[in-house]
């Protein structure tokens, strides 16, 4: 049984590294590695600085920098901070976000109150609402959570409300044409339909809530006394001029949002079996 297990991960290993999209993204991937680790060389071996990537810690440099973070308890406790604060601000954003544009998009009397000044609102960046939250929310960390919130609502509420507008009214007047009732309309052809647009959002706005998160952790100092984030954890690495461990953080954010985006797409491919076929 064990054994058959291991030749069923062998086999999915071997189907994923024998595809072509797998294998570029990999080749890229070393070659990218290759020309930073010269480029930082190049001035050592030739006396010539590369622009820009020559004043960049070489991969090497980083790679051992990171062996020596990942032992400490405050890098893992940064990590935690950030998706706390990210899934928090990102949970919110999807509740309040998604009937807000629903409702939105059924309902013309609901739009024509509260579309205006959404769309004033939406062009503000979130970060400039950091000085605001501050004053609003009674800690920091409520703070930072708000302005995630913020980074992924306007997002999603566009993404939703883009789709839900743009299902095919024919289908509509069909379906009232047979009996149904606003739940069925809802249930079976707006909520299907607009699905794509709720993931997409999610996805374009769970990348938006990493950038904001850790521009706030930035400004307002983490709003922890030890530890502060992944964006705290950047910022007092270049304050204290260790700029391999500003490399380590960035990576570390890279990953971070990879994880958050492939987990979104993984549920939206379970919850739309029927767009499996294309």
């Amino acid at each position: 049984m064990a054994q058959s297990s291991k030749n069923k991960k062998a086999g999915k290993l071997k189907s994923i590294l024998s595809d072509l999209t797998v294998r570029r993204g990999i080749l890229a991937l070393v070659i990218f590695l290759i020309l930073w680790e010269v480029g930082f060389r190049f001035h050592g071996w030739f006396g010539v600085m590369v622009p820009f990537i020559g004043k960049i810690d070489a991969p090497s440099l980083v790679v051992m920098r990171w062996s020596e973070v990942v032992y400490k308890p405050g890098y893992w406790e940064s990590w935690y901070l950030s998706f706390g604060r990210v899934f928090f601000g990102f949970l919110v954003a999807q509740i309040v976000g998604i009937p807000f544009a629903l409702a939105m998009a059924v309902n013309k009397y609901f739009r024509g109150m509260f579309f205006p000044p959404f769309e004033i609102l939406r062009p503000i960046p979130p970060l400039a609402w950091v000085p605001a939250s501050i004053i609003f929310w009674p800690t920091t960390e409520l703070s930072i959570m708000f302005v995630t919130f913020l980074g992924a609502f306007y997002t999603i509420v566009i993404n939703v409300l883009g789709g839900a507008r743009s299902i095919d009214i024919q289908y509509l007047r069909a379906a009232q044409s047979m009996g149904a009732t606003q739940w069925d309309l809802f249930r079976k052809i707006i909520l299907p339909g607009t699905l794509p647009s709720i993931f997409i959002g999610a996805a374009v706005g769970m990348g938006i809530t990493w950038e904001v998160v850790l521009a706030a952790e930035m400004i307002s100092g983490g709003g922890q006394q030890s530890g502060g984030g992944l964006g705290f954890f950047i910022w007092s690495s270049y304050m204290g001029g260790v700029m391999d461990q500003v490399i380590v953080g960035m990576i570390s954010i890279g990953l971070a949002g990879y994880i958050s985006s492939s987990l979104i797409r993984y549920i939206g491919h379970i919850s739309m079996p029927w767009r499996r076929m294309f």
